[in-house]
C-alpha cells in the first residue's frame, strides 16, 4: 500500500509539536554561553563602537534577508536608511527607496520593539511596509491581509524562475485567520518556552502557515529577531541570523521541506536552527573585526586632511568595496570630473592611504594601501 504523506498542520494534533531536549541540550547549552559572551564583549566597546556594530548587523541583516528572497537591495541605500533612523551622518549617502525603507522599518520595528505584543494589525503594517505599491515584482498582490488564494494553492517554493522547486503547499486561505489568531495568542505568552526554542518554533509555524502573498520569509526572520532580542533581553543586535541562513539556504530549504511534510517532532528541525544560530554568533567576530578596524584606521588619521570625497570613498573600501575601484568609479560615485577624481587618488597615495592595484594606464585600479578585515554584503 502507498503511504500518503500529510503535511504537518493536516496531522490531528497540530500544532502540538514536540522535540527531544537530550537531543538539543548541549548546542543549545553552548549557544547561550555565546550570547552572554557577545553580549559582554561589546558592553566593553564603548557606546559609539557598539552603535557602529548595531548598524553594520542591521545592514547586514536587510540585505541577506532581502536576498534569500532573490530581492538585491542596494547596499548603500540600506545604510542611509538605517543611519536616518538611528540619528547617524548620512553624508555622501544617496536617498533610499520605498522599498528599502519599508524593508528597515519592518526589521527595526522587530528588534527595538521586540518586548511589544505582536498583533494582527502589526503584521499588517509590516507586510504593508514591504510592498508599498502593491506589487511583488510586476504582479498586484494582497498587502496589509492575509492571502485568498484568489490565483491557487500556496505553494512554499525556493529557485529561480522556471526552475522552482515545490517544498509544500500551505494551509487553505480560509484556514488561516483561525491558525494565526493561535499562532499570535502563542507568540505572546510569556515564559512559556526557552527562548532560543521559541524563535526557531516560531519561524517554522509562520513559514507553514504562509499567511501572506508575499513576504513571508523576511517577515519569519523579522519575528526570529525579535524574539532572540528577547532571548538577549536587549534591541541591539551583534549578530546576523538571515546572513547565516543566507550562507546555508539549501540546508534551510531541506529541513524546512522534511519538516513541513513529517509528523510533528521538530527535533530536526530544532537542531538545525540552533546549529544555524551557533554559527551565526561565531560569525560575529567578523563583523566586530570590521568595526574595531575602522575606527583603528579613523583615529590613525585624525589629523589627516581629506575632502569628502576622499572621505566617502575610504569608507566604501574599508565596508568592502565590490569589485575594481578606477578612476572612472570613483568619478562617478563621487559626482566629480575624471581628473578631480584622479588627483584624489594621487593624493590619498602620496598619504600612504591608496595603493595602485592595477598595472597602470586605463587598467590602473585602487585599493586601502594596508590590509584591513572587510565584510562582503
Amino acid at each position: 500500500m502507498r503511504r500518503i504523506i500529510l503535511n504537518s498542520y493536516q496531522n490531528k494534533n497540530w500544532p502540538e509539536f514536540t522535540w527531544d531536549n537530550d537531543i538539543l541540550l548541549p548546542t543549545l547549552s553552548s549557544v547561550r554561553n555565546l550570547q552572554v559572551k557577545l553580549l559582554g564583549k561589546m558592553e566593553n566597546l564603548g557606546f559609539d563602537l557598539r552603535n557602529e556594530a548595531v548598524f553594520e548587523t542591521l545592514t547586514i541583516d536587510v540585505i541577506k534577508s532581502s536576498e534569500i528572497e532573490g530581492e538585491i537591495l542596494n547596499p548603500d541605500q540600506v545604510r542611509s536608511s538605517i543611519a536616518k533612523r538611528l540619528g547617524m551622518d548620512i553624508s555622501g549617502l544617496p536617498d533610499s527607496d520605498r522599498n528599502v525603507d519599508g524593508m528597515v522599518d519592518l526589521m527595526m520595528d522587530a528588534v527595538h520593539n521586540y518586548d511589544k505584543p505582536l498583533t494582527t494589525e502589526r503584521l499588517f503594517d509590516w507586510h504593508s511596509a514591504l510592498f508599498p505599491t502593491g506589487r511583488s515584482g510586476l504582479q498586484k498582490i494582497t498587502v496589509g491581509n492575509w492571502r485568498n488564494d484568489a490565483t491557487g494553492p500556496m505553494l512554499v517554493v525556493s529557485g529561480p524562475l522556471g526552475k522552482e522547486r515545490v517544498h509544500f503547499q500551505a494551509p487553505d486561505s480560509s484556514q488561516v485567520p483561525a491558525e494565526m489568531e493561535k499562532f499570535i495568542e502563542w507568540f505572546n505568552l510569556p515564559g512559556n518556552i526557552e527562548p532560543v526554542l521559541k524563535a526557531g518554533l516560531a519561524h517554522l509555524w509562520f513559514v507553514t502557515i504562509h499567511p501572506f502573498d508575499d513576504g513571508n520569509g523576511r517577515i519569519a526572520r523579522a519575528l526570529t529577531d525579535m524574539l532572540l532580542a528577547r532571548s538577549d533581553g536587549s534591541p541591539q543586535r551583534f549578530y546576523s541570523m538571515s546572513s547565516q541562513i543566507r550562507l546555508q539556504r539549501k540546508g534551510y530549504y531541506d529541513i524546512l521541506e522534511q519538516t513541513t511534510k513529517g509528523d510533528l517532532d521538530v527535533t530536526g528541525w530544532l537542531s538545525w536552527f540552533i546549529d544555524c544560530l551557533f554559527n551565526a554568533l561565531n560569525s560575529s567576530d567578523f563583523i566586530l573585526s570590521n568595526v574595531l578596524n575602522k575606527a583603528e584606521f579613523w583615529k590613525r588619521h585624525t589629523s589627516t586632511i581629506l575632502n569628502y570625497r576622499q572621505q566617502l570613498m575610504i569608507n566604501k573600501l574599508l565596508n568592502g568595496f565590490v569589485g575594481k575601484l578606477t578612476t572612472s568609479k570613483w568619478a562617478k560615485l563621487t559626482k566629480c570630473s575624471q581628473d578631480t577624481a584622479l588627483r584624489d587618488i594621487q593624493d590619498l597615495i602620496g598619504k600612504n592611504i591608496l595603493m595602485k592595484e592595477g598595472s597602470g594606464g586605463r587598467s590602473a585600479s585602487y585599493g586601502l594601501n594596508n590590509t584591513y578585515a572587510k565584510i562582503r554584503i
